[in-house]
């Protein structure tokens, strides 16, 4: 009998769990996931956007408009940085696979927590000046930047 030739690749395997992770979000309209892989192919921390520990998803705000402190933005930690302070190792070096390109507040925890490639599904905020501002700044730091580009299907078989 020969090995099965049809399992996923390394991609396919990380950026599938960091879409999992995403389904933990209780956003109604933005959920991401965050998946960090040492230099050894091995998960070291997991995180999905949501608010802080000990804060109830059920008395702030979900809101994108209106009054900045009754949206969600002042409220929500990132995907990204939630999988940073989950980590059980060191990120020098690291991977991290992210639903969603991050944001330039993201990007700065990534440089300073020493990981050295973002693997993104989707840029869909390309155009936006925090988007501009992470690449500006990932460029400046040596950081590759790789977009996951086989279909979402392959995950979801």
């Amino acid at each position: 009998m020969q090995k099965r030739t049809d399992y996923i690749t390394w991609d396919e395997y990380f950026m599938g769990v960091a879409l999992l992770s995403a389904k933990r979000s209780k956003d109604p309209k933005t959920q991401v996931g965050a998946l960090l892989v040492s230099q050894d192919k091995k998960i070291v921390g997991l995180g999905y956007n949501g608010f802080p520990r000990g804060i109830s998803d059920d008395e702030f705000p979900w809101d994108k408009e209106g009054d900045y402190l009754d949206t969600k933005y002042p409220y929500v930690v990132h995907a990204e940085v939630n999988s940073i302070l989950n980590a059980t190792t060191s990120l020098e070096g690291a991977t991290i696979y992210v639903t969603l390109f991050p944001c330039n507040e993201c990007a700065k925890m990534i440089i300073q927590a020493g990981i050295k490639e973002v693997v993104y599904l989707s840029d869909e905020k390309a155009l936006d000046l925090q988007t501009l501002a992470s690449k500006r700044m990932f460029k400046a730091a040596g950081i590759k930047l790789r977009q996951y580009d086989n279909p979402i299907e392959v995950l979801i078989k």
